[in-house]
């Protein structure tokens, strides 16, 4: 059974059309990679999926949980990762830790076991007690990925978790990406690095000008394509995808 399934999810911004019947599935101990160029629509995808973001057309399921109808439920099964999301910079990495615990329900003894698991887990103990305003990149990306992990969710969106990170930033995320895998976990990876897609994602779907446009594993795309490395695959399907669509194309089809 998927455990992060869209569903033709459409979404329209005024005469653009974002995202149009965007379909694909994420099954338990898979990672998915979602790969497109700039303004293809893999954020609008991602944040319609964590229902931060409603469709115009379609939905999507998170753990069983319709993000249209319970998205309460589905957020609460969902992990997000961003490179742009904020951490309160006035508390400390613990603190913050502790907050987001509470918010997800967790009662103290518990709630104190994970956070002391997090920091560990994640290497984050030397710098626990820091305000998380004066982090690095590369620190505050390890406290993102510990704050999505915290409530032990069966499904992680991470939308481009290495952008801008050294590499053993980079290998952090790595690391927390195969251990998700091995647990069970279904993870939807955004990135645009080819060779992080291709020795992380059992299987790839590619969005250009808001529709999906190639799916299956690497070695499938490569032979349907013809083309030898990743690269080239992405770039043969997304040259060759359609023009994006328009709000007034998509009123005139239905």
């Amino acid at each position: 059974m998927a455990v992060i399934a869209a569903q033709g999810l459409t979404r329209t911004f005024g005469s653009v059309l974002a995202a149009n019947a965007v379909t694909f599935e994420v099954g338990a101990g898979e990672v998915v990679g979602l790969l497109g160029p700039n303004g293809a629509g893999k954020t609008t995808t991602l944040r319609m999926i964590a229902s931060l973001l409603q469709p115009t057309a379609g939905t999507a399921t998170v753990a069983g949980h319709d993000v249209r109808t319970a998205s309460r439920l589905a957020r609460s099964s969902l992990g997000l990762v961003t490179s742009s999301a904020a951490l309160f910079p006035r508390l400390s990495p613990r603190e913050f830790l502790r907050y987001v615990g509470a918010l997800h329900g967790l009662k103290s003894a518990s709630l104190e076991h994970r956070v002391d698991a997090a920091l560990e887990r994640f290497e984050i103990e030397p710098f626990a007690s820091l305000r998380c305003g004066a982090l690095s990149t590369g620190q505050r990306q390890r406290v993102l990925l510990a704050r999505a992990s915290l409530h032990d969710p069966p499904a992680l969106i991470l939308d481009e978790p290495s952008a801008g990170l050294d590499v053993l930033g980079a290998q952090a995320v790595v690391s927390f990406v195969r251990e998700s895998k091995v647990q069970g976990k279904a993870v939807l990876l955004s990135t645009h690095d080819m060779a992080e897609a291709e020795y992380l994602c059992d299987r790839i779907v590619i969005i250009a000008g808001g529709r999906l446009v190639a799916s299956g594993t690497a070695e499938e795309l490569r032979v349907a394509s013809g083309k030898s490395k990743l690269a080239e695959v992405f770039l043969y399907y997304v040259l060759s995808a359609p023009p994006r669509k328009t709000a007034r194309d998509l009123e005139a089809e239905t």
